[in-house]
Order: C-alpha cells, then sequence, then structure tokens
C-alpha cells in the first residue's frame, strides 16, 4: 500500500507544478496532497506540526495567488477587465497557440506572453488609451508572475520534504 501512495504522491506533485502555471489546476493544494500520501504510509512521515504549518501556508499562498494579480493591476492603474484578460490570455496562450504553430517552444512564450497581451486587450476594450491599457497590462502580468513564483515555491517545498521524507524511511 505504501507503494501505491508513493506513486500518487509524485503524481500529485508534477500535476501540483503544472497546476502552479495554469490557473484552472490547484497546484499548491496538490502539492500539500502529496505530504498527506505520505501521512498515509506506515509509519506517517511528516509531524503534525509541520503539516499544519504547511496547510496555512498553502491558504496563504492560495489567498494571495487571487489578491495579488488584482492589487498589481490597481497599483498600475488597471481594471478588473484586465485581470480577466490575463487569465484569459493566458489560458489562450498556452492551449491554442502551440496548435497554430507546431514550430518552437511557443508554449512558453503563450505563458509568457499570453497574461500580458489579455490584460492589455481587456484594458483596451475597457476604454483606456494605449499607454493607459500598456501601463496596466504591467501590473496584471507583475501580479500574475508574483502568484506564479509564490505557487512554484510552496510546490518546491511540499516536493523537498516529500522526497526528504520518502528517502528517511525504508518504503518496504
Amino acid at each position: 500500500m505504501d507503494i501505491l501512495f508513493l506513486v500518487i504522491g509524485i503524481v500529485l506533485l508534477i500535476v501540483g507544478f503544472i497546476g502552479c502555471i495554469l490557473p484552472i489546476i490547484p497546484g499548491q493544494a496538490l502539492g500539500f496532497a502529496a505530504l498527506i500520501m505520505l501521512q498515509l504510509m506506515s509509519p506517517p512521515r511528516l509531524s503534525s506540526d509541520l503539516m499544519w504549518t504547511l496547510a496555512g501556508i498553502m491558504v496563504l499562498v492560495t489567498v494571495l495567488d487571487y489578491i495579488v494579480p488584482i492589487y498589481g493591476t490597481k497599483r498600475f492603474g488597471g481594471s478588473k477587465r484586465g485581470v480577466w484578460g490575463s487569465t484569459i490570455g493566458l489560458i489562450v496562450g498556452i492551449f491554442i497557440l502551440p496548435s497554430i504553430v507546431i514550430l518552437g517552444p511557443f508554449g512558453v512564450f503563450g505563458i509568457i506572453l499570453g497574461p500580458f497581451v489579455g490584460a492589455y486587450i481587456g484594458e483596451s476594450t475597457g476604454g483606456r488609451n494605449s499607454r493607459e491599457a500598456f501601463i496596466a497590462a504591467i501590473g496584471s502580468f507583475i501580479g500574475f508572475l508574483t502568484g506564479t513564483f509564490l505557487k512554484l515555491v510552496y510546490t518546491g517545498v511540499c516536493t523537498f520534504y516529500f522526497f526528504k521524507f520518502v528517502f528517511s524511511y525504508p518504503i518496504i
């Protein structure tokens, strides 16, 4: 049974890292779920204090992931249209651009440029002039990158603890 929990944990970590970039998958929650898989093993691998601390940090990162892009957009003079445009731009950049252009790492460019272009279009359709839309798009983009960075760091910490304690105790 421990082997099954280990395999499920590894899959959760992989999908968690993907989810840190894709806004529709809760990456940090999946990273924490991988640690829960360790707790189901015999004996449990992590202390309850560490699990509660990481759970609290996960909640904080989740809340910040929603607040930081909004704050970045507002700080640079943007609106909700910029935030929505940034999210839609990310999805379009990840899924549509690579299917249109087969050659090259356009998925990476879509992840980086999609939120910025989406925020710009969102602000432009809201009646902003080009300069205001550009500045708001920068704020939305910085907020998006900050939220993504926080999720990646948290999931990286979960991965560290996962493998630290997997290799600390014999599985069989």
